[in-house]
């Protein structure tokens, strides 16, 4: 994408101090973009990206999207916004609901109506695949948060404030992510922890969500979820392709079960989804469902219209093998980082 359009612009991330908000800094701070707000409530990671990149574009404010006064003084003078604040562990949302549903629903609902007040131009607001055929409180709590930013959408002229989303899977090595555990496990002696070998998994690059944000911001229209057409991966084939960037194929493996809300497989679209959705190479858009509250022609004329029954899920997109797997995983710093980590403690 041009980053262009961003120039002399103010761009808030909310969740900035994230890994996302990290990568979209390193995407951003060598072009012309006039600021860089990082909104987020962790004190310690503000400190600690201000040491990192000492650069007068990037400016913090400590907040939370519980707080509809904290985002309010955030906005003044913001242009755009990529909304990435959220819960995002599937076991720790399954035992605090309500928190999941404060941050991830009302949050975003609140930064929506911030940015509307602050007349932001455009919001991206960033979900996950789990929100498709939810069956966590993760996964419903960001369903909830489509339908808030989808519906917000319908209540303001684009010209004024567009809002729109993305939706992918898991960003391998960021915060939470299993691919960092595996290394500690490898490197600590101790046997890695699959949960399911045979689940799976889409799988891409924190720069590669940056670029569907990207895509989305430059091309979607209100109430538009865009989508990667993303590959995946067995849980046992990334263990496998970790074990052996590692040199520790004989590393012991231990089956330890599905944990509190997981699946076997992930799904990108539903088949409603699918039935409505519209191919754009690389990625789907999933346009708003924009028919009003009239349903008297349902019920007097019918609806002819049927529904696809075709899903994009981690089962039917194309499936990683465990060449493939490592060469994803060395185009990232991080992973080439701790494979030096190793071999300079292997002397």
């Amino acid at each position: 994408m041009d980053t262009s359009i961003f120039s002399g612009k103010t761009l808030m991330i909310t969740g900035g101090t994230g890994s996302f908000g990290n990568a979209v800094l390193r995407r951003f701070l060598d072009t012309d973009i006039g600021e860089i707000r990082i909104f987020s409530r962790d004190e310690k990671k503000q400190d600690d990206m201000r040491h990192l990149y000492h650069n007068p574009k990037i400016k913090y404010f400590i907040g939370d999207v519980r707080s509809m006064q904290s985002l309010t003084d955030a906005m003044h003078g913001v242009d755009y916004i990529f909304h990435a604040a959220a819960l995002k562990q599937v076991p720790s949302c399954e035992f605090f609901p309500m928190e999941a549903v404060k941050t991830n629903v009302v949050g975003t609902d609140n930064m929506l109506t911030a940015a509307i007040n602050a007349e932001v131009k455009k919001v991206v607001c960033l979900s996950t695949d789990k929100a498709a055929y939810p069956i966590n409180a993760m996964g419903v709590s960001k369903a909830m948060m489509e339908k808030v930013f989808v519906a917000k959408s319908r209540t303001i002229e684009p010209e004024h404030t567009l809002i729109c989303g993305t939706r992918y899977g898991n960003v391998m090595c960021s915060r939470g992510s299993v691919i960092p555990l595996f290394i500690d496990q490898i490197m600590g002696g101790v046997p890695i922890t699959l949960t399911e070998p045979k689940m799976t998994r889409f799988i891409m690059s924190l720069e590669e969500a940056v670029e569907l944000v990207l895509y989305a911001f430059e091309n979607a229209v209100a109430g538009d979820i865009m989508v990667q057409k993303a590959p995946a991966c067995t849980i046992e084939t990334l263990s496998k392709a970790v074990k052996e960037l590692f040199h520790a194929e004989d590393h012991e493996t231990r089956v330890i079960g599905i944990r509190h809300g997981e699946k076997l497989a992930e799904t990108l679209l539903t088949s409603e989804e699918c039935g409505r959705a519209t191919d754009e190479g690389n990625f789907f858009r999933v346009p708003a469902d924009n028919r009003d509250l009239n349903y008297d022609k349902y019920f007097v004329k019918g609806n002819k219209e049927r529904p696809a029954f075709d899903t994009f899920n981690s089962d039917n997109t194309r499936i990683l093998n465990v060449e493939e797997v490592k060469e994803k995983l060395l185009s990232l710093e991080y992973i080439r980082e701790r494979i030096k980590e190793a071999e300079d403690l292997m002397g």
